[in-house]
């Protein structure tokens, strides 16, 4: 009988052994892993067959999620070992096999500075309210970002301050701050419903691991509004993509009020994108938008396709457009002049900048 805990606690041994973000179990593949964005089949190991997923999955769900596993198909969980290695996990069902992913969260919760994140990012958590998005595809290091964030937070303030995840990742050590952290179906029913009770536990900072509804986001910005601040993320690509989005989830006869709320609360929105470092490994390029006068009322008005040339102006503010960021990586030498122009929005505009 195969000792399915045996065969995935070994996988992750070689993920720990090769710095290794990533590591991906589907039927009729080797187990392969995520190295500096690249993916590397571990041909040592047997390819997997279906009972070799399924039993690795059974073996670290529990009771309650295996029977949710096996009802919705797909499931968000966490898995830890006691040596204090936590992954954030997704298991789901491809051609009627089960396949799963395994994301790698750090034991110890990186500065900005340590992750290459650019100093205004300190100055949001400062803030008393308001509301600061970070945003950017999957696996572009958001979560790492924010809990920079709220880490900064709990040393520098004495604040009450709530997670609200799915599921929990980082794990905090309350320093200055209080910091109770609910992971979505097992403390809480529902993002909606955690953050609405907020308002009852005298919070002072929420940082929301996902904004997934108009519902969720209708409650952070109001939170924003009454005294809190708020820290999220969305899956978009640039800070006026964000703003669509945000508006374009609600329906047409909200949209004008929920463009006031966001005008009057937003504090930033920073996008990130980690890019192969030309010595190996990843380092970060950003956008960043600062909420001033001229782009609350670009909000207010409708008129977001103009915010991206707010921030390529903006620049003595604060504000730095993904090309700059890319630019001066290029300049450093830290990645190479292709590797911006794959991850450029505007490749034309790079060329007058490299």
């Amino acid at each position: 009988m195969t000792d399915f805990k045996r065969e995935l606690d070994d996988l992750i041994v070689i993920v720990a052994k090769e710095g290794a973000s990533d590591l991906h179990l589907t039927v009729g593949g080797h187990p392969t892993i995520r190295v500096s964005g690249d993916l590397i089949p571990i041909v040592k190991k047997p390819i997997l067959t279906a009972d070799d997923t399924m039993g690795m999955v059974m073996e670290v769900l529990s009771e309650e999620n295996q029977k949710l596993f096996l009802e919705k198909k797909e499931i968000d969980f966490s898995y830890s070992l006691p040596e204090g290695i936590r992954f954030r996990c997704n298991a789901f069902f491809q051609k009627g096999f089960v396949g799963v992913a395994f994301r790698l969260i750090p034991i110890k919760i990186k500065t900005l500075v340590e992750l290459n994140l650019p100093e205004q990012l300190a100055e949001f958590t400062r803030r008393q309210q308001g509301f600061f998005l970070v945003v950017g595809p999957v696996g572009q290091g958001k979560s790492t970002t924010l809990a920079a964030m709220v880490e900064l937070i709990n040393h520098e303030r004495a604040e009450h301050i709530i997670t609200i995840e799915d599921p929990i990742e980082y794990m905090f050590t309350n320093d200055r701050s209080i910091i109770d952290q609910r992971e979505v179906r097992f403390d809480t029913h529902d993002f909606s419903t955690a953050l609405r009770s907020m308002f009852r536990q005298d919070v002072d900072v929420a940082m929301i691991g996902e904004m997934r509804n108009p519902e969720t986001i209708s409650t952070a910005v109001t939170a924003a509004e009454t005294g809190h601040l708020i820290l999220s993320t969305l899956h978009t690509n640039s800070a006026a993509q964000t703003v669509d989005r945000i508006i374009d989830s609600f329906p047409a006869n909200q949209q004008r009020q929920i463009r006031v709320q966001l005008a009057g609360s937003l504090l930033g929105i920073f996008s990130q994108r980690l890019v192969p470092r030309v010595s190996g490994g990843l380092v970060p390029a950003h956008e960043l938008l600062l909420n001033n006068t001229a782009v609350a009322n670009l909000i207010r008005e409708g008129r977001t396709p103009e915010i991206d040339v707010v921030i390529e102006t903006g620049s003595e503010e604060g504000m730095v457009d993904l090309n700059h960021s890319l630019a001066e990586l290029v300049s450093r030498g830290e990645i190479s002049a292709e590797s911006a122009y794959r991850y450029s929005f505007n490749p034309k505009g790079l060329d007058r900048l490299l």
